[in-house]
């Protein structure tokens, strides 16, 4: 993790910075000899809304794809649970869904997958001043044939072409949360509130199972709009859960706890200042 910290730094401080207007040459496909090269032997972070798309895309539960096709990488510099895309062990360790013709999931690919060559940096990872704005680079390797291509286009050509926009929106609302000014402080949460957080992000099955089968809804008073939205839409559940996990994690005011609770709650304490 020390590496990927030190990379990021790198970035900042040598790579050229792009915008949607930059343009840059190339095209991947068939026809070029590193075709499915780039889909081996490599660390792709799944965000939470990787993980819908993909375990929908397959027909199973978060469960099933956590166990089958992830790793859980452990380092004490991580602020909160991270997930990595586990390749096959044999050969080149390719990925899972990689095939003969390509990705077997390209529809429903990761955001890094989607994103390449490109890259997005947000100067805030890596503790650069909020003044900083995001902004695009490229990973040129010299392995990868597609920039011998002759086809130029656009940052925001590509990101048209390969459907980032739908990522980035829900990638927002995860930068919003990863980027919350207590894992800043360096504040690393307790066991119980990984948990949550793990449950919430990228065990969605199981935190519906969670919202509609424990007593949660004795405590919080959520609206039948809501309830009937993230009972079937993965989406909406997901977005519910980052407004759960800042209340959860950093106390905020997203969440409304009914006034029973509340009451049972001051009660307790005046109990307690007696003793």
């Amino acid at each position: 993790m020390r590496e990927i910290q030190k990379f990021k730094e790198s970035i900042l401080k040598e790579y050229p910075r792009l915008n949607e207007k930059s343009s840059f040459k190339f095209r991947c496909h068939p026809g070029v000899s590193c075709f499915n090269d780039c889909c081996a032997d490599v660390n792709i972070f799944l965000t939470p809304y990787d993980i819908l798309r993909l375990k929908n895309k397959l027909g199973i539960t978060s469960q099933e794809f956590i166990d089958k096709y992830t790793l859980l990488p452990f380092d004490e510099n991580l602020p909160y649970p991270a997930v990595l895309l586990r390749m096959r062990d044999e050969g080149r360790k390719p990925c899972h869904f990689v095939g003969e013709k390509g990705c077997t999931v390209y529809e429903d690919r990761p955001w890094a997958c989607r994103m390449y060559p490109l890259g997005m940096a947000s100067p805030r990872e890596v503790g650069a001043t909020p003044a900083m704005n995001d902004f695009y680079f490229l990973l040129k390797e010299n392995v990868c044939k597609g920039f011998n291509e002759d086809r130029e286009l656009t940052v925001a050509d590509w990101l048209e072409e390969q459907g980032i926009h739908e990522y980035n929106e829900m990638g927002e609302l995860w930068k919003e949360l990863t980027l919350h000014p207590h894992f800043e402080k360096g504040e690393p949460l307790p066991p119980q509130k990984i948990e949550m957080f793990f449950l919430a992000c990228y065990n969605l099955d199981r935190f519906r199972e969670f919202v509609f089968q424990s007593t949660f809804l004795q405590k919080f008073d959520v609206p039948k709009a809501t309830l009937d939205k993230i009972k079937t839409d993965d989406v909406e559940l997901l977005k519910f859960g980052y407004q759960w996990l800042r209340f959860a994690l950093f106390g905020e005011d997203t969440m409304t706890v009914k006034s029973d609770v509340l009451e049972t709650k001051r009660s307790e304490l005046k109990a307690k200042k007696k003793i």
